[in-house]
């Protein structure tokens, strides 16, 4: 290989829509149910409790690392690149119902603490009512109060929320080694979604 006058291109993996629809799109093995409804009060006292800390005349930026960056499931008022420190992505959750079954358990990606993550920072546009604005972005999103980070951009840095998987959550594990990870199932798919959608 050292003698070739021009060393081979290898083209980039990526991972494309057409690789993703020659998998089935779901699976009719249902797992067991892990989540259960949080209290009825949860999501408007969490949502009370960020903006209370945050502190910015009603601005709230969220940190997004995966699908939150191209589905906010949110109104945008703005974006910045960003990096946060102390939080990585990881395999770190896992799936026996959606997005995985129990004979092939899902394996998807959050933040996990450790390490630092790039990403992009959301302003929220909250209308006149952030906290209905807030509450409604955390009725979609696992039933964890999110985390307090300092997120850098090149404008200076922005206080801002981060969903992240919790030890304490029923779907956490930590992630497993690359060994473990290169052997998971070639079957990724669960009755909702196929795995290849989850990262």
């Amino acid at each position: 290989m050292s003698g070739l006058k021009h060393p081979p291109i290898v083209p980039p993996l990526r991972l494309t829509r057409t690789l993703v629809d020659r998998l089935p799109p779901r699976v009719d093995e249902r797992g067991p149910v892990m989540l259960e409804d949080p209290p009825p009060e949860f999501h408007h006292r969490t949502a009370a409790g960020i903006l209370e800390r945050l502190d910015t005349q009603g601005a709230v930026w969220v940190f997004a690392a995966g699908s939150l960056i191209w589905n906010p499931r949110m109104e945008v008022a703005e974006r910045r690149a960003a990096q946060v420190t102390g939080w990585r992505r990881a395999f770190c959750l896992t799936d026996r119902r959606f997005r995985g079954c129990p004979s092939t358990p899902g394996l998807m990606m959050s933040l996990d603490r450790g390490g630092a993550c790039s990403g992009v920072v959301l302003r929220m546009d909250t209308g006149d009512d952030p906290l209905a604005a807030l509450v409604s972005l955390l009725q979609k999103e696992p039933p964890v109060p999110p985390e307090h980070v300092t997120a850098e951009t090149e404008a200076g840095p922005v206080e801002a929320i981060l969903f992240a998987a919790d030890p304490g959550f029923p779907l956490y594990r930590p992630e497993p080694p690359m060994e473990e990870l290169a052997t998971c199932s070639p079957v990724p798919w669960g009755t909702s979604a196929r795995r290849a959608n989850t990262c």
